[in-house]
């Protein structure tokens, strides 16, 4: 009776073994979720409201994992978004600051992330992200954009927009109309954005413009065409997706989803999606700066 039940233990053990290696097998050869860190702070927009939503598609249709981090105890808290070791394992990095003034050890988390050469995208006052009182030992961070992010660096001397009043008409340039991150966006649309002048020096030159802006009712007379979108590979190698639009209106605009969608597979080194998912439901409204708890 012996001699039967140990040939059937080892079968039974064999078998066990089997399906252990094959699930395990199944397991390392099944595709990792790239991981999206959001990092809002923006006094004005709503990237606070907007970047939880954008997460959630991204998760929920499009196979990312991501990871949203604010300003806190509100968008006005400029020394403190937690969290902020998170990126120290992101793989793609979505940035809308503005003005922040963020102590050395949050800051470093950003710093090493950004000088690794993993990929960032930027929103609008990005471009400003930083504002430092003249003298402090991280002032130079206010100049950020031109080696992070390929814009101005910082607020002021040209760089300036055409009046809250005004919107923009965005066009795709021909020169870059088969772009993976122009898949599906309408050659033609219209955002709420009030255009940012970030011309002549902005973009650089080996950066690779997608959409041109056209100032609608602008407030100043000498309004000229601005790029609102560009590719680039900054200082650190890293991709950089960057885009001037980012007013809460812009984001019920499907062209401007599928142009953000796109930007963040594209920055992830992943295919931008064949099939659209459908238009996301955003509706945040635009607050402007207002007076909260952490003002």
């Amino acid at each position: 009776m012996t001699t039967k039940i140990f040939p059937a233990i080892f079968a039974a053990t064999l078998l066990l073994v089997s399906f252990s290696l094959f699930a395990r097998d199944a397991a390392d050869k099944s595709p990792r979720k790239p991981h999206i860190v959001f990092v809002s702070g923006d006094h004005e927009y709503g990237s606070e409201e907007a970047f939880p939503l954008i997460a959630k598609e991204l998760e929920t249709r499009y196979g990312f994992r991501a990871t949203v981090l604010k300003s806190f105890p509100d968008e006005n808290a400029e020394e403190n978004i937690p969290g902020l070791e998170a990126l120290d394992k992101a793989d793609v990095v979505v940035l809308f600051l503005r003005w922040r003034r963020l102590p050395p050890d949050q800051l470093e988390h950003l710093r090493k992330y950004l000088d690794s050469g993993k990929p960032v995208v930027a929103f609008r006052t990005t471009t400003h992200a930083f504002n430092y009182p003249k003298g402090h030992e991280l002032a130079k961070w206010n100049a950020f954009a031109p080696d992070y992010i390929g814009g101005p660096p910082g607020w002021g001397n040209g760089h300036y927009h055409y009046g809250h009043s005004s919107s923009t008409d965005v066009s795709v340039i021909p020169a870059a109309a088969d772009h993976p991150i122009l898949t599906g966006v309408d050659k033609n649309f219209h955002v709420r954005s009030w255009l940012y002048q970030v011309l002549p020096n902005y973009p650089p030159a080996d950066a690779q413009q997608l959409l041109m802006g056209k100032a609608v009712n602008p407030e100043r007379e000498e309004a000229v065409d601005n790029p609102v979108a560009w590719t680039w590979r900054n200082k650190a190698g890293g991709r950089v997706f960057v885009t001037t639009m980012g007013h809460p209106e812009d984001f019920k605009v499907e062209a401007f989803q599928r142009l953000v969608i796109n930007g963040i597979h594209w920055a992830a080194g992943r295919p931008v999606p064949k099939q659209w998912a459908g238009k996301m439901s955003i509706d945040v409204k635009y607050h402007g700066i207002r007076k909260t708890s952490g003002k």
